[in-house]
């Protein structure tokens, strides 16, 4: 197996699955065009969330990573018309090109992004008492994934489907060695959510377009 075949296979995928779709293209068109990452999630993935919010019957998502604006357009296709997302990005720029992809999308009226380091607005959202999230998804640096995820569960219910995304990091997360801070981090949230007794988790590995990764889900129990 190669990279060759998984991208093709992906790609196969797209196209028997979702046909093409303008709005998804001209969001990752403007990415590249502003020099943003090209970390975004392919489109089998978004649309996985968007399946999964559907499925939760989900009204408010909570997701940690804006970038592009991306994967927000997939959640924001997977919940009603008066739900709510609130997607925190530490990057200005990044988040001017996120808020005009949303308005081409038709999603900025239910969509509230908030600029600075994710703790401190989660400690905002926190300290708001903001109601409950029904769907989190975490797409940022995965050094601070521990800190992510003492607050996502804050603001959780039980219910709440929480997801980390890129955790394999091309295997090194089982490697006991390593000193990469983004793979300890990593390492250190699988440790949380697998001896949590307010959460069910597994992690499932993935191949594609994006290469060797995958991602954990945890369910919030109590």
């Amino acid at each position: 197996m190669s990279q060759d075949q998984w991208t093709a296979v992906d790609t196969h995928f797209s196209h028997v699955l979702h046909t093409g779709d303008v709005v998804l293209d001209v969001a990752l068109a403007a990415s590249d065009a502003a020099g943003l990452p090209q970390i975004n999630v392919t489109s089998n993935q978004g649309k996985f969330l968007m399946l999964l919010a559907r499925m939760i019957g989900a009204r408010r998502i909570l997701e940690i990573g804006t970038l592009g604006g991306y994967s927000t357009i997939w959640l924001g296709r997977g919940i009603p018309e008066d739900g709510r997302i609130v997607t925190l990005e530490l990057v200005q720029k990044h988040a001017d090109v996120a808020q005009r992809n949303l308005e081409h999308a038709g999603l900025d009226a239910i969509t509230d992004i908030r600029v600075g380091k994710a703790t401190d607005s989660l400690r905002q959202l926190i300290g708001d008492r903001t109601e409950p999230f029904d769907l989190v998804f975490i797409d940022a640096d995965k050094a601070s994934l521990p800190d992510y995820l003492e607050g996502s569960l804050r603001l959780s219910r039980p219910g709440t489907v929480i997801i980390a995304d890129n955790v394999v990091r091309r295997g090194e997360v089982a490697n006991p060695d390593t000193t990469d801070s983004d793979v300890r981090g990593v390492q250190r949230y699988l440790e949380l959510v697998g001896t949590d007794p307010r959460l069910e988790s597994t992690a499932i590995q993935t191949v594609g377009a994006k290469g060797y990764d995958g991602f954990a889900i945890s369910l919030v129990v109590g």
